[in-house]
């Protein structure tokens, strides 16, 4: 039953050793699913966060896996936008499309389950769309992210259809193939909604007055990091998605894609994240030199120990300057472990940016009276975010075995 699932002419590990490997996974999320009850039912004194910290893990993590699951939205614009400009870009992009759409599906679905214990009280969480507060960011944040949300379970609906045992029903394949041609509406729709939740979610510190440390001036009602959080994610999702990609390609010992398609992502993240450097270094340098002695405070006041000038250098330097290098220059392009890494540093720097601005940003004292605030997540709070990972990694172990991920795997394994 199980080989009559999997695509037809390629192979997969047999299925007891897949069945290990499943187990292992959901016992990770039962785990994740133990803790999550355990503050739904205990409150969320059982995890790090108090008065001082309202944000911490949790919507650390949501903000850093929504930018890394943004390589679905950019990936499926240029697929289905630009690629009528420049053809390249639907040449190479449909051997990865579809597990960009995967990724991004996990991202998001993996986020929304992690933020219902963010909000403390989920019974209540329909309010932000019955009562909604439409003077706040947020509500603009929920609506999109939800509706991004349902784009994607549709995005990936195609792709579960083509299944080789759904796909000989006649009303399924008609159906299936329908969905692959009215795609594009969905992808663009996505784009629309992805490109405006990203930056609100970077708006929402932007605009909090009573942090020195986030606060930004900006156009009109849109502070610089608005526009910052949404380039970020656009120079990010594709290197997350090529790095996802090449992991299966290492636990699988197959090739899946052709080596051009990581290096057109190479050449599409590396000159987003150089537009990204420099306009977030030109940011950075206005609110040191600007913004902050606004307040009567200076650089050095905002970089204490734990939160060190480290993080600092570890944001626009290792996870900055040096995957733009890596994933620019030509010549270093060619050794896989540059290239890889250069994928690695570009996440890495974004996710450092989301730490900052979130917990970074709340540990600052604001009051003369205050003293720096520290924060260290309970396992209440590792748990559901590392039975999230495990998610994401479940649903693509899934679809690589049974679905075809890959059109071009059968060619590019043949022996």
């Amino acid at each position: 039953m199980d080989k009559a699932l999997i695509p037809d002419g390629v192979k997969r590990c047999p299925l007891p050793l897949f069945g290990l490997w499943l187990l292992v996974l959901l016992a990770i999320i039962g785990w994740g699913v133990y803790a999550g009850l355990s503050v739904l039912i205990q409150g969320l004194n059982i995890t790090g966060l108090n008065n001082y910290f309202g944000f911490g893990l949790y919507i650390c993590a949501d903000l850093a896996i929504i930018a890394l699951g943004a390589g679905a939205f950019f990936s499926g614009f240029l697929y289905y936008g630009m690629s009528r400009f420049f053809p390249v870009l639907k040449e190479e992009l449909q051997k990865i499309i579809n597990l960009a759409v995967i990724v991004g599906f996990c991202c998001y679905t993996g986020a929304l389950a992690v933020l219902l214990l963010e909000i403390g009280q989920p019974i209540r969480g329909w309010f932000g769309y019955w009562h909604a507060n439409v003077h706040s960011m947020l509500t603009e944040v929920i609506f999109c992210i939800s509706c991004y949300a349902i784009v994607l379970v549709i995005e990936y609906l195609p792709i579960v259809l083509e299944n080789r045992k759904l796909d000989a029903i006649r009303g399924v394949h008609f159906f299936g193939h329908s969905l692959h041609e009215a795609m594009a509406i969905f992808a663009l729709t996505g784009t629309f909604l992805s490109f405006f939740h990203q930056g609100s979610l970077g708006g929402v510190p932007g605009v909090m007055f009573g942090r020195p440390f986030a606060f930004r001036t900006g156009f009109f009602v849109w502070p610089w990091t608005f526009f910052l959080f949404t380039l970020s994610a656009i120079a990010c999702g594709p290197s997350f998605t090529a790095l996802i990609c090449k992991a299966v390609e290492g636990v699988t010992r197959k090739r899946l894609v052709d080596r051009s398609v990581y290096e057109l992502i190479a050449k599409i993240s590396g000159t987003a994240l150089l537009i990204y450097f420099v306009l977030k270094c030109a940011d950075t340098l206005y609110w040191a030199l600007d913004t902050a002695p606004g307040f009567g405070l200076k650089l050095s006041d905002f970089y204490q120990e734990p939160y060190g000038m480290w993080l600092l250098v570890a944001e626009l330097g290792v996870g900055g300057l040096l995957p733009v290098i890596l994933l620019l220059t030509p010549n270093l392009g060619t050794s896989n472990g540059l290239l890889f890494l250069g994928f690695f540093l570009n996440c890495f720097g974004i996710c450092v940016n989301r730490f900052a601005m979130t917990v970074e940003a709340i540990a600052i004292p604001v009051m003369p009276f205050d003293r720096w605030a520290f924060y260290t997540p309970t396992w209440a709070e590792w748990a559901p975010v590392i039975a999230m990972l495990a998610y994401g990694t479940l649903i693509i172990s899934l679809s690589y075995r049974y679905l075809p991920v890959f059109p071009q795997e059968k060619k590019l394994n043949v022996r």
